[in-house]
C-alpha cells in the first residue's frame, strides 16, 4: 500500500528539482561583441538574460581575433548585441562560423546599438586603409558616453523584446531604474568635472572623445598620427612641443596600449601619463558600466586639478 505513495514522492521531488532548470530554459541566451554591452545588457535584461561577452576590456576591440570559443558562444545564443558602426565587424565571421540563423544580419536576434546614434568624427574625405582604423560612418567608440545609454539601452529593449515580447514591460522597468540611477551619478559626476571644464588632454588612440565631449574637455591630439598604427618619431616630436606650448598635462593610454612610451612622452612635455578605462573591466574595479564611467571621471577630476 506505500508503493503509490512512494512513487508520487519521487515524482514530486523529481519535479521540485527539475523547476530551476525550467526557469533558467526561460532565460534568453545573449552574447554581445564588447563588455560595456554585456553590462548594459544586464541592466536591462535582468534575472531574465544570461549575457556571455566575446571581448575583455583589456583588448583593442579592432583588433579581436575569432577563435573557436567565440563561435561555440554565438551557436548557442539567442541573440547577438553588436556595437556596429564598424567597430566589431569581425562578429560577422565568427557568426558565419557558428551557423546559427538566430543571430545573422536581418535576424530578430541581431541587436545593433548605433541605431539613432549621432556619430562624431564622421570623415569628410574617402577613407582607405592607409588611413589606418578611420571608419568612414564615424568615430564607434560611443558606448562610454553616459549621454547616450538612453538610446543604447533602448535599443537593446526593442532587440530583446522581439524575442519575448511578453517581457517588454520587465525589460522597460528595468531601464528605467537602471537610467534612474545613472542620472543621478551624471548629476555628480557634472559637478566633479566642472572645475576642469575646458581642459586639453592627449590620448593615445582616438577613443575617447565621446567621453570627453561629454564632460566638456578638449582632445587637442593623439599619440598615433594615424589610428591603429604605431607613431612616428616625427609625429611624437611635434605632439611634445605642443604639449609643452599649450601646457597639456594629461595623456590618456587605454589599457592595451604601449603605457611606457605614453610615459616617455609625458615626461619630455612636464606631464603624466594615466590608464583610462576604454571599457568595462579595463582596469581593476570597473567590473560594469556606472563603475567604469565612475572611475574615469575620478582619475580626470584629480589629473587636471
Amino acid at each position: 500500500m506505500r508503493r503509490p505513495s512512494l512513487v508520487v514522492g519521487a515524482i514530486v521531488t523529481t519535479l521540485a528539482l527539475l523547476a530551476p532548470g525550467v526557469q533558467a530554459a526561460k532565460k534568453l541566451r545573449v552574447v554581445v561583441t564588447i563588455p560595456d554591452l554585456k553590462s548594459l545588457t544586464e541592466a536591462v535584461g535582468g534575472d531574465l538574460v544570461e549575457v556571455d561577452a566575446l571581448t575583455r576590456g583589456t583588448q583593442n576591440f579592432h583588433e579581436a581575433e575569432v577563435r573557436p570559443s567565440m563561435m561555440l558562444k554565438l551557436r548557442r545564443a539567442d541573440a547577438l548585441v553588436e556595437n556596429g558602426a564598424e567597430l566589431d565587424l569581425w562578429a560577422d565571421v565568427a557568426v558565419l562560423g557558428a551557423n546559427n540563423p538566430n543571430i545573422v544580419r536581418g535576424a530578430a536576434g541581431r541587436i545593433e546599438i548605433s541605431r539613432g546614434i549621432p556619430l562624431l568624427e564622421v570623415p569628410s574625405t574617402r577613407v582607405d586603409r592607409s588611413m589606418g582604423d578611420v571608419h568612414p560612418l564615424g568615430n564607434p567608440h560611443f558606448s562610454l558616453d553616459p549621454g547616450l545609454a538612453p538610446i543604447i539601452t533602448q535599443n537593446i529593449v526593442d532587440g530583446l523584446s522581439r524575442l519575448s515580447p511578453d517581457d517588454r514591460p520587465t525589460f522597460e522597468r528595468n531601464r528605467r531604474a537602471f537610467l534612474e540611477r545613472l542620472g543621478e551619478e551624471m548629476g555628480r559626476w557634472t559637478k566633479l568635472m566642472e572645475p576642469v571644464r575646458g581642459a586639453k588632454v592627449v590620448a593615445y588612440h582616438p577613443d575617447v572623445i565621446y567621453f570627453l565631449t561629454r564632460f566638456g574637455l578638449v582632445q587637442v591630439g593623439t599619440l598615433e598620427d594615424r589610428p591603429g598604427i604605431p607613431p612616428s618619431p616625427q609625429h611624437l616630436v611635434q605632439i611634445i612641443r605642443q604639449m609643452k606650448a599649450e601646457g597639456i598635462k594629461v595623456i590618456l593610454v587605454e589599457p592595451w596600449n604601449d603605457f611606457k612610451l605614453a610615459q616617455r612622452v609625458a615626461e619630455e612635455a612636464g606631464a603624466k601619463a594615466y590608464v583610462f578605462a576604454s571599457a568595462v573591466g579595463g582596469v581593476k574595479g570597473t567590473d560594469n558600466y556606472i563603475a567604469t564611467i565612475e572611475f574615469n571621471v575620478t582619475l580626470l577630476a584629480q589629473a587636471l586639478k
